[in-house]
């Protein structure tokens, strides 16, 4: 029996060990989901097909959303996924909703369970409450499966056939779902949300680490350490302001309903998408340079909501597009093993300064380069703010106990006592001028 008992220990030592291993590289597999956006041509025919599919999904929205409505004012509950997907059998029988056959059943599963997770969102607190769709905003359907990719086509299922696509870039990995979407301009397309598996990149902080200071007169300060860089705001909207004022006056003068509005408002749908066509163009080619160039990149978590209460900056700050840049950033910064940090909205990096620490009390917008009245540093507002991103930035990292490289600069204080803003620099905090 001993003898037994020793042949198998290796046998299950051995079996243990390949578990473990299967265990640890399973681990390190990730699942990621990535969507693709094609532009789509589809001919006359196919168009027809597709604004009745958009019918049907549109008005499917607008009455389980009504149900769900009254049977909450009825009974205090909202009606779940499956309980609305009851319902459409009995639609398709009766005779004032019997075209509700004529379209692809999954699309309208999906348009329930869009509305459900809409419900959600909402108990959530991440989203405002579901509202109706109209047939005069944007068009869009979402087919769950059974649609295959082409060389330069698409094949949507329910009869609509090959679509031709303009695929700019190699598609790989599983289709998931495929959301077919009509611009107010007239425009087709297709975003494919593909999924593949690959290996979980290794979050590192060796590298160079910046700081960004974001603003309006300049969308973009940075700071790694040694060098300051400014990226100057291109004020897409401002450029396009005289044009898109002439083509809304000419659209308020149209009657409603007339054909000559559905034109104009045609005009006037280009020139935003030209303005949003531009901003995005633009946000990824920063974020893509600024993601490549360093491993950790440090940011204001601003409170963009709240900085648009004000009137006077409220157009210049939504023309920035400051939330989808960290998104960009976000997203991009971890495809490679990068970090994003976010400090406080609160932290007065504009009113400290970088070499001493001095902090003032008030500082207007007016004012874009002051003296420290300490160590008599003369600073440019944004340059300096940026500064002070990226030393909070290393300062929250090494207190979370993560090794970082600050690129020469000493980031703990030798001597004096510790700042009261737990900012951390080689200089101790200055005291205030007398």
């Amino acid at each position: 029996m001993g003898r037994r008992r020793d042949e198998q220990n290796p046998r299950l030592t051995a079996i243990l060990s390949a578990l473990i291993i299967k265990e640890d590289s399973y681990k390190s597999i990730v699942v990621q989901h990535q969507a693709v956006k094609v532009r789509i041509y589809p001919s006359p025919s196919q168009e027809q097909q597709l604004a009745q599919v958009f019918g049907c999904s549109r008005w499917w929205w607008n009455y389980a959303l009504n149900k769900s409505i009254e049977t909450y004012k009825e009974t205090g509950k909202s009606l779940g996924q499956i309980a609305l997907n009851a319902l459409l059998p009995q639609l398709k029988k009766q005779e004032e909703t019997v075209w509700l056959a004529d379209c692809y059943s999954q699309v309208l599963q999906a348009t329930t369970l869009n509305l459900v997770t809409a419900y959600k969102n909402f108990f959530a607190g991440r989203a405002r409450f579901p509202r109706f769709k109209s047939k005069k905003g944007k068009q869009s359907v979402q087919y769950p499966q059974n649609v295959k990719l082409l060389a330069n086509a698409i094949k949507i299922p329910g009869g609509i056939g090959e679509v031709k696509a303009k695929i700019h870039r190699p598609i790989e990995g599983e289709i998931k779902t495929v959301t077919i979407s009509k611009t107010p301009t007239g425009k087709y397309l297709a975003s494919i949300l593909i999924e593949t598996e690959g290996n979980n990149p290794k979050v590192s902080t060796e590298g160079t680490v910046l700081g960004i200071d974001l603003g309006v007169k300049d969308f973009a300060v940075t700071y790694n350490g040694i060098k300051t860089s400014k990226y100057s705001n291109p004020k897409h909207l401002a450029k396009h302001e005289k044009n898109l004022k002439r083509k809304q006056q000419k659209l308020a003068r149209k009657q409603d309903g007339s054909s000559s509005r559905l034109r104009a408002k045609k005009l006037t749908a280009k020139v935003y998408e030209r303005v949003s066509n531009a901003r995005q163009d633009f946000l990824h080619k920063l974020s893509h340079k600024l993601s490549n160039e360093n491993q950790v990149v440090v940011i204001e978590n601003l409170h963009v909501k709240g900085m648009v209460q004000n009137h006077n900056l409220a157009k210049a700050i939504s023309d920035c597009g400051w939330g989808m840049f960290t998104n960009f950033l976000a997203y991009k910064l971890e495809r490679k093993g990068g970090k994003l940090v976010e400090i406080n909205r609160f932290f007065p990096s504009s009113k400290l300064c970088s070499k001493c620490f001095y902090q003032i009390d008030e500082m207007p917008l007016d004012v874009r380069e002051w003296t420290c009245h300490s160590c008599k540093t003369h600073h440019d507002r944004d340059g300096n703010a940026a500064a002070n991103i990226r030393a909070e930035g290393i300062r929250m990292l090494q207190t979370d106990g993560i090794a970082v490289s600050a690129g020469g600069e000493e980031v703990r204080p030798k001597k004096g006592r510790k700042s009261v803003l737990r900012h951390s620099s080689a200089k101790p905090e200055a005291p205030p001028c007398s």
